[in-house]
């Protein structure tokens, strides 16, 4: 669900800039002072990268999706440093593999961040995970990454609107958007309530509604960290390569309303921000420059993770020490 820069105005684009600065100055404050979150934040920003990269059939309909991770990740650290953490994943795709537009970074963190690490996470999974347990747990999982998704889905709509993109009609737009990304929470949905029972079962106590009545065992989480590492590395080094070749949910809706996958603005904003991208991006689309390989795809997902690795983890360490 990534936008292009095309797709917002320049007021609609630097509102949503506003908007999502102002929800993470909120998550910001509500973060608390547990540093020991701080290598989860950056492990799980790498995991979350490496699996935004493996694109999903969605069957009969020439489309693909891939997970958000929202809820994974709030559901794992909370919904304050799951934002930040998301937040950050999407700058690095944005800068360095110019995969979503400048310009449009404060929608994405809004469609894809905010509309999943709060709405979803505090209007579903958390009233319905009451009581802690595996059935409950993968309801409450579905239930809000449909939920996310819808409400993110329903966000690019409205945000197209606003900008005036005639190509996109809203009635249209909305009647495609809504059911394919329903399609893909469910499938992003049973995937993380897959997760979330794995660590329900082997580590309760890292589920950030962890059961109060037990109290938590003291444990080193460094094998804990080493596996969700290696599962990263598998993924982004080597699943990446199985990755669907049809266009996501969103590309999908816009060529079945428009026509077209893509839609260009030459204005001076719009190339001001696709100059920028051109001069940061290492591997733009993950790919060489130049050239297709087959070894591009694996190349950028460890590349990300790397990245993803350092910076998630590093604005973790500030944030911490900052509140300490």
């Amino acid at each position: 669900m990534h936008m292009g820069d095309a797709l917002l105005s320049p007021a609609v684009g630097g509102g949503m800039w506003v908007l999502s600065a102002a929800a993470l100055g909120c998550a910001v404050k509500a973060t608390g002072r547990d540093d020991k979150k701080v290598p989860m934040m950056s492990v799980l920003g790498a995991f979350i990268f490496a699996g935004q990269m493996i694109n999903f059939t969605i069957p009969g309909t020439g489309s693909s999706g891939h997970i958000g991770g929202g809820i994974l990740l709030a559901a794992l650290l909370g919904a304050g440093p799951a934002l930040l953490v998301l937040a950050v994943v999407l700058l690095i795709q944005c800068l360095f593999f110019a995969d979503g537009g400048l310009l449009a970074y404060g929608a994405n963190v809004f469609n894809m961040g905010v509309c999943a690490c709060v709405g979803g996470y505090y209007l579903v999974y958390r009233p319905l995970l009451r009581r802690l347990s595996p059935k409950i747990l993968t309801v409450a999982a579905i239930a809000a990454v449909v939920a996310g998704l819808q409400l993110g889905a329903f966000a690019v709509v409205a945000e197209t609107y606003f900008s005036g993109v005639a190509e996109l009609p809203f009635r249209s737009f909305l009647l495609l958007m809504q059911p394919i990304h329903l399609a893909i929470g469910v499938v992003e949905g049973c995937v993380t309530a897959a997760v979330l029972n794995y660590v329900y079962r082997v580590r309760p106590e890292l589920l950030a509604l962890a059961p109060a009545a037990a109290p938590a065992p003291r444990r080193n989480h460094r094998r804990w960290l080493l596996a969700w590492a290696t599962a990263t590395v598998v993924i982004a080094g080597g699943l990446s390569l199985l990755a669907s070749e049809y266009p996501d949910g969103l590309e999908w809706a816009m060529g079945k309303v428009s026509g077209e996958q893509e839609i260009v603005r030459t204005d001076a904003t719009h190339e001001l921000a696709a100059a920028t991208v051109a001069k940061t991006a290492i591997m733009p689309d993950y790919q060489f420059a130049g050239e297709k390989s087959p070894l591009a795809t694996p190349t950028a997902g460890l590349l990300g993770v790397a990245l993803s690795v350092g910076l998630a983890g590093g604005a973790g360490a500030l944030l911490y020490r900052n509140k300490s």
